[in-house]
């Protein structure tokens, strides 16, 4: 929602330059949620580049996948 939000500023008819800023505590629940999403991307990325030489799918953990999947 965060990010839509970003995008949707910056798309709109907008000329001058958008700053989004995200102030995230330490030891908070938004802390665990923005590691987890890294974590997500991270892996999703991984998957979707995966070289053209293998099945990046064959590499996974299953680790990887639930959370991937949670």
């Amino acid at each position: 929602m965060e990010a839509q939000a970003i995008d949707r500023a910056h798309r709109v008819g907008q000329t001058k330059t958008v700053f989004a800023y995200r102030l995230i505590c330490r030891d908070t629940v938004e802390e665990k949620i923005a590691e987890l999403q890294k974590q997500k991307r991270e892996l999703a990325d991984a998957i979707l580049s995966g070289d053209e030489s293998g099945n990046p799918m064959k590499d996974l953990s299953v680790e990887d996948l639930e959370l991937l999947f949670s």
